[in-house]
């Protein structure tokens, strides 16, 4: 079955992006709308959310949607394992400095304990920084440099990759991202 998209004005908004959410309510990823509706047609998937146009094909019509929840819950890997990206670290810092706190100048990323010394790319190894801040700290450990760090680094929430995956995050997708009581029930439910 092809699916045909309805023309798209300017000011569009339609959602290319579908929320996939875990049998366990926890955000898991971002899929097209196509393969979402692949995974509703052979019941993989239930309709949590749509948007009010239907999503037209050669043999009718059907819901265009927005959020699907996965009927089997699948393993989620350790957030650790996820490889690095230097978007998703400059994302996780907040796109600051996490020496200075500044947002302004050029970017780059840091290794806390120098690769020189031992300092593997790992989550909690990579930070962002400035030029200045990175070229001042240099290629020695952060207590020899009188320096200190306004946030730990950490893994990065799940949820973090839902929001690089998809340009704009529909309001709908909020209450499952943990902006509202059904966030908090599924941070609850995912941290259990």
């Amino acid at each position: 079955m092809t699916l045909l998209h309805p023309p798209r004005p300017l000011h569009s908004r339609f959602v290319d992006h579908v929320l996939v959410l875990n049998a366990s309510f926890e955000p898991l990823n971002v899929c097209s709308v196509r393969r979402a509706h692949v995974l509703l047609h052979k019941r993989k998937a239930e309709l949590l959310e749509t948007l009010e146009r239907p999503l037209r094909s050669a043999a009718g019509s059907h819901p265009w949607p927005l959020v699907i929840r996965l009927l089997d819950y699948v393993r989620v890997p350790r957030s650790s394992s996820r490889k690095i990206s230097r978007r998703a670290l400059f994302a996780r810092d907040g796109w600051r400095c996490v020496y200075c706190g500044t947002a302004a100048g050029r970017m780059t990323l840091d290794h806390v304990v120098p690769r020189s010394k031992g300092g593997r790319s790992e989550w909690d190894n990579v930070v962002t920084a400035c030029a200045p801040c990175n070229l001042r700290k240099g290629d020695r450990p952060l207590e020899t440099t009188g320096m200190t760090m306004r946030i730990p680094p950490r893994p990065p929430q799940p949820v973090l990759f839902i929001r690089l995956a998809a340009p704009t995050v529909p309001q709908s997708w909020k209450p499952y991202l943990g902006e509202g009581a059904l966030g908090a029930l599924a941070a609850q439910v995912a941290a259990a």
